[in-house]
Parts: C-alpha cells; sequence; structure tokens
C-alpha cells in the first residue's frame, strides 16, 4: 500500500492533482485540488483504494483528516468518495467534534449525509478518537495519570476520561484514590446514576 506520496504538482484535475514523483505520475484524489499551484511541492497522506474496475488514491494534507477519513470508510454506507466530501466540508478535528458530542444535527449538514447515517457515524465512531487535549502538556500531574490508567482498566472510555480531566488534574493536592473517587462520582453523575 502506498501510505504517502511526496512530489511536484504537474496536473490539477477537477477532483484530482496528478503529482510528479521522481518522473512517475500519481493521480491523487484530494479535497479542493483548486487550492493547489502547479509547480508547487506537495506532501499527502494516501490511501490506496482497490476496486474490480480501478486503483485509486485518496490523498490528505493533514494526518488526522486521514485518520478520520480511515474510519470513516469503515461506517456502513460511507464508501470513499462521500468520505472524501465530508472532509472537504470539515475538517477532521471538526469532525470528531461533531461525533463526540453527537451533533446529528451538523453531521446531517454535511453533503450526502442523512438522518440515518449521521446517526449511523455517531453509533460506529463515538468514543473511537483519542482526544488530544493541551491540558496534559501544560500540567503534568502523575496523580492524574495513575487515576487515568485506573479509569481506563475500568472500561471508561478515553473520551469519558479527557471530558473530566480539565476539573481533576489542576487539584494537584489530592491523592491518586481521592482523585479515582471524585472521577468515579463525576462520571456517574454525567451518565445520569
Amino acid at each position: 500500500m502506498i501510505a504517502f506520496l511526496q512530489g511536484i504538482i504537474r496536473l490539477i484535475r477537477t477532483d484530482s492533482i496528478v503529482l510528479d514523483v521522481q518522473g512517475v505520475g500519481y493521480e491523487v484524489y484530494i479535497n479542493n485540488p483548486f487550492s493547489q499551484k502547479l509547480g508547487d511541492e506537495l506532501f499527502v497522506y494516501t490511501y490506496q483504494h482497490v476496486r474490480e474496475d480501478a486503483i485509486l488514491l485518496y490523498g490528505f494534507l493533514k494526518e488526522k483528516d486521514y485518520e478520520v477519513f480511515m474510519r470513516l470508510i469503515n461506517v456502513k454506507g460511507i464508501g470513499p468518495r462521500t468520505a472524501l466530501n465530508l472532509l472537504g466540508s470539515c475538517s477532521g478535528e471538526q469532525m470528531i467534534q461533531a461525533i463526540e458530542e453527537d451533533d446529528i444535527k451538523r453531521l446531517k449538514a454535511l453533503p450526502g449525509i442523512g438522518a440515518k447515517t449521521a446517526s449511523q457515524i455517531v453509533l460506529d465512531l463515538k468514543g473511537k478518537f483519542v482526544v488530544e487535549s493541551s491540558q496534559s502538556s501544560n500540567l503534568n500531574n502523575p496523580n492524574w495519570e495513575e487515576c487515568k490508567e485506573a479509569l481506563l482498566a475500568l472500561g471508561y472510555r478515553a473520551n469519558q476520561i479527557s471530558a473530566i480531566q480539565k476539573e481533576l488534574i489542576s487539584q494537584e493536592d489530592l491523592g491518586v484514590d481521592e482523585m479515582l473517587r471524585k472521577a468515579l462520582g463525576i462520571l456517574a453523575k454525567r451518565n445520569g446514576v
């Protein structure tokens, strides 16, 4: 499989570009090809889709968009072309946010997505993305790290844990046991228990 390409843009078509990679031209389907310029060097993460009648390359400028694309094509009713169009309308980060927040209305507003497909996306993908938090790099609390590991071991999802991180990480005076008790209380309250 071709994981990425880096080359010079030689052609721009309505839904793809042709990259010259050391004398070989690769047609890569990307979002908004006209936002690129002929002669520019471009690096794209790629997905190689093999069909009975064609071998197609889909390209992404950001690794996050590639990750979201790979998850989307595993949802029933969404093929590579539809997933690429979705990511042309919103970024990978925006897509993850909509999925994690159960924002069916926002997903339905995307091209080619109805209520049933939007619900299927949320059902299949919610909790599958690791939510990166700038908080964890700014505040390094070893008690929080232990508490987080305990919550994961108890079966809580990464997105549930990161949602309560702000409330707990700043409380450096809490021991691991106290922090875990507080975390379980917050999670129980959010789950309506």
